[in-house]
């Protein structure tokens, strides 16, 4: 600490780009803080640091013996508290994740100890030093966050154990998940509804779900013990009822339980298939090499849609081309929402069947596969439908949402199906084919990137910078937070570095994620959380200057 003063001492009023002579290593005698990157000035990124704390002076040794689920726990635990503390102070910044725990390198666990990773954004008046000011942040004010936030007594403790467990609870529910042939539990007494549209906090005074008897199923935990709740199986499931009724809702809890959430969140005993993709309509996206004959065929002008691409999709061909790259990166669920839905690849019903003949229609709507799908692919579906009953026919379950309460009615709309049978013809011309992964010219990412000047980067959760194209993530409504998108975009640098054509992405993505240090991906940086592949891959097919070619 004393040569890190000595230097700091030094900069006052100087140039700022003199402070790129503190980076390094410096010994605060119970922690190492290492300075690894600087700012280029006062208005860019701040700096980055990083603080290794040896565990016998901690008294968390502990954790090194529990479960991986509650070291998980016990890392996003500490960032959090650490970026409370750092409120104090708005030059220090830690990079948490919302009401979601993920596998994050804000702290991370070592064989030296408790590796704690952030931001400073270092002080300045103008473009001058200010730095007695610096001198106080790093070495009166951080440590003292750095060692409440890493020390056992310090800890809120009932509040961390609470934390762990619910995390490693919530592990233990989505394991039980392919056993008992779920798609997605949602304990009874979860609160659902959200605050508002632009927040993801548990609305207040919400009324708490309860699972139709019908539906009810009991998991169990090693903390809680069992819990019962809604168990929605695999296959086709609708969710209906009136509009304000809660059907929505039921699928945005669904299709954010693929993560798990932190205590007092209102779902935190909700688990859903993490190989469930929520798709939806995208006007104007790109489509590249894809196949998609299967749900669009017999195009004008003889186009052929089994290796179909276009930078201006429609709503129909953009659901259908997201269904099909969906089962190409290994979806098991597929989650839709008629409101954001193309009503034309969901159904054509008999008054339109007849007024434009089968001849005329490339779409094959989704209703005439949804069935194969499941029976062919093993895909399950859950769809909130609220205007047409066609789908009915193939439902293996339906739940009404009355009043925010779900409500079995499968039999009922068996009543109906018999009662009103449709009239509608189905037009499957052909059974589904099965289409094989595309390869991936990854030197197209190469050219990216030395074109940009290598810069990679989120713009929250709606863009991902990478090299000088910027691709339009918004519909990616199961992304939580913008450490998810930085990770994906240098998953792809890493890929980038390989030439030639890739003939199986997805393995090359897994490798790389799925060991102990995926997170070498960008090291030192605390600003990554393990991304799905399938929005990894869902990502790319989004990238507009991307080059595929079908398989052969």
């Amino acid at each position: 600490m004393d040569l890190l003063t000595a230097k700091l001492k030094k900069l006052e009023k100087q140039n700022y780009r003199a402070y790129q002579q503190i980076k390094g290593s410096y010994d605060f005698t119970d922690f190492t803080l290492h300075i690894d990157q600087i700012q280029g000035d006062p208005y860019a990124s701040a700096s980055r640091f990083r603080a290794v704390r040896p565990w016998s002076v901690t008294g968390l040794d502990f954790i090194k013996e529990k479960s991986p689920a509650y070291q998980l726990a016990a890392r996003d635990f500490i960032a959090r508290n650490l970026a409370e503390y750092a409120k104090q102070d708005n030059a220090i910044s830690v990079a948490t994740t919302g009401q979601v725990v993920l596998d994050n390198t804000a702290v991370l666990f070592t064989d030296e100890g408790i590796e704690l990773r952030f931001r400073i954004n270092l002080p300045a008046d103008g473009r001058s030093i200010l730095a007695k000011k610096a001198l106080n942040i790093i070495t009166f004010y951080l440590p003292k966050y750095l060692r409440k936030a890493t020390l056992w007594r310090e800890l809120p403790q009932e509040r961390f154990t609470q934390h762990c467990e619910v995390i490693e609870d919530q592990f233990a529910l989505r394991e039980q998940l392919q056993e008992h042939d779920l798609v997605s539990f949602i304990a009874n007494d979860s609160v659902l509804p959200r605050l508002s549209g632009e927040s993801d906090m548990p609305m207040k005074d919400a009324l708490a779900l309860q699972s139709p008897a019908e539906l009810a199923i009991t998991l169990s935990t090693p903390n809680r013990g069992d819990i019962t709740g809604l168990g929605i199986k695999k296959g086709i499931t609708l969710i209906v009822g009136g509009g304000f009724h809660g059907k929505s809702t039921l699928l945005n809890a669904i299709e954010k339980s693929i993560y798990d959430h932190i205590p007092g969140d209102g779902r935190e005993y909700c688990v859903t298939d993490p190989l469930s993709m929520k798709i939806r309509a995208e006007d104007g996206r790109c489509v590249h090499n894809l196949n998609i004959a299967n749900f669009i065929n017999h195009l004008p002008m003889g186009k052929s849609t089994t290796d179909f691409s276009t930078q201006d999709a429609s709503g129909s061909t953009s659901q259908a081309a997201w269904l099909q790259e969906s089962i190409e990166s290994g979806a098991k669920s597929l989650l839709i929402d008629e409101d954001t839905s193309a009503t034309n690849f969901m159904i054509r019903d008999e008054r339109m069947q007849a007024l434009v003949v089968k001849e005329a229609e490339p779409i094959t709507p989704l209703v005439d596969r949804i069935a194969e799908l499941r029976d062919s692919e093993g895909i399950s579906s859950i769809i909130v439908m609220g205007g047409s009953g066609d789908y009915l026919d193939e439902a293996d379950c339906v739940i009404q949402m009355h009043e925010y309460q779900p409500v079995d009615v499968s039999e009922k709309a068996k009543q109906v199906i018999q009662q009103h049978p449709t009239e509608r013809t189905h037009e499957r011309e052909q059974p589904l084919q099965e289409s094989k992964p595309r390869s991936f010219n990854r030197a197209c990412l190469q050219t990216l990137l030395a074109e940009g000047k290598f810069r990679v980067g989120a713009k929250g959760v709606t863009s991902l910078r990478f090299g000088k194209e910027f691709i339009d993530i918004t519909a990616l409504e199961q992304l939580q937070t913008s450490n998810e998108v930085n990770a994906m975009g240098w998953a792809w640098f890493q890929v980038a570095q390989v030439p030639g054509w890739s003939q199986d992405l997805q393995l090359e993505f897994e490798n790389l994620l799925d060991k102990d240090d995926w997170h070498s991906l960008m090291p030192n940086n605390g600003d990554i959380a393990k991304p799905r592949i399938l929005d990894l891959l869902a990502t790319l097919n989004r990238l507009r200057k991307a080059q595929f070619k079908p398989a052969k």
